[in-house]
């Protein structure tokens, strides 16, 4: 539909027909006579003028670029078909382990071995494309707990920064008690202490805490006063063939999880543990927390909106110009007529 963006121009539309009717033109008749020497040219002068007013089109043709410059002042604009925003009001942190344990080969993509982290990788980045309507956040975390990308809408980079992470690039141990710290304070940060905001953070790791300032569980119980929930995710087989020189043996890649302390953080903060050994349990999990904290659509609309005002503009300026060419076109025939009778 077309809506106009300010109607009340339309009441200068009638201006011209008011000048013409209420501010008529001088008769010609009631100016002083022309002294000329000759009475045929006084003549011929006369009838060029005739016939220029012989020309009831040009003033209508005024009336038309008059009436489309006050339309082009009108603002006109389409409105398009309304298309919904998914919006969930949620703010969704995620914090990857990227410790050296993380390098293990314990993982299988499509009949292909991979590590830790290219599992992580695989699953996650489409849980993240899933996210639409969240705030989405990255946190990088060995030794130290990086921001890699603050809350954001824009999946697509915070996609293209998991899939460029790489291990050891924050240290080779694990501070998950800093992580939590980060994400707490990023996402309180976030929404100026707004502690009705559903706050999540998913938080993967395959080991225990190792470095860091703040010990896991008292983040946790910071997490919790801030209306932080945590979902955290063990990552690892329990099982793995490895071969040596003394032959096959048989051992346990994720002795070094602390399964223990990942249950606790998720209980103070009213969230979940789960434990992914292969990568189909590492799909469930994300497939279960989009089932946990589905995206909530409210009911918000919006309208894309086109200018039309240069439309009626543009051609309003061409009949300008049209009827400037015709003015001036007539002006020169008469000058030549003149300028020929004078030399006659």
């Amino acid at each position: 539909m077309i809506q106009f963006l300010w109607p009340w121009l339309a009441v200068l539309l009638p201006l011209p027909l008011l000048v013409y009717f209420v501010f008529p033109a001088k008769n010609k008749s009631e100016e002083a006579a022309l002294l000329v020497p000759f009475l045929n040219d006084f003549n011929n002068y006369d009838q060029s003028n005739i016939t220029q007013n012989k020309r009831p089109w040009l003033f209508v043709l005024g009336l038309v670029a008059w009436c489309l410059l006050i339309l082009a002042g009108m603002r006109p604009q389409w409105l398009g078909e309304a298309v919904e925003l998914p919006v969930s009001g949620r703010d969704l942190m995620m914090a990857v382990d990227l410790s050296g344990s993380m390098q293990v080969k314990d993982f299988n993509i499509q009949g292909q071995t991979v590590n830790r982290l290219e599992a992580t990788k695989y699953v996650a980045s489409e849980f993240i494309e899933q996210r639409v309507g969240d705030r989405l956040g990255l946190i990088l975390f060995g030794r130290q707990a990086y921001l890699q990308t603050p809350l954001t809408f824009d999946r697509a980079t915070v996609k293209t920064l998991l899939l460029e992470s790489a291990i050891g690039l924050a240290g080779k141990e694990t501070a998950i008690g800093d992580a939590i710290g980060l994400a707490v304070k990023r996402l309180i940060k976030s929404d100026n202490h707004n502690k009705n905001k559903s706050r999540v953070l998913i938080l993967l790791t395959d080991g225990a805490n190792t470095a860091g300032e703040i010990e896991p569980v008292k983040a946790a119980e910071l997490a919790a006063l801030n209306n932080l929930k945590i979902y955290t995710i063990g990552i690892g087989a329990d099982e793995m063939i490895r071969r040596s020189f003394f032959g096959a043996q048989r051992i346990n890649p994720s002795a070094d999880l602390d399964e223990a302390t990942l249950t606790t953080i998720a209980q103070k903060t009213g969230g979940r543990y789960f434990r992914a050994r292969d990568i189909k349990q590492l799909k469930n999990i994300y497939t279960l927390l989009n089932e946990l904290e589905p995206t909530i659509k409210e009911s918000q609309y919006f309208r894309p909106i086109s200018a039309l005002y240069f439309w009626p503009l543009s051609f309003a300026f061409i009949i300008a110009l049209l009827i400037a060419g015709i003015k001036l076109s007539s002006y020169n025939f008469r000058s030549l007529v003149n300028m020929s009778m004078r030399r006659s």
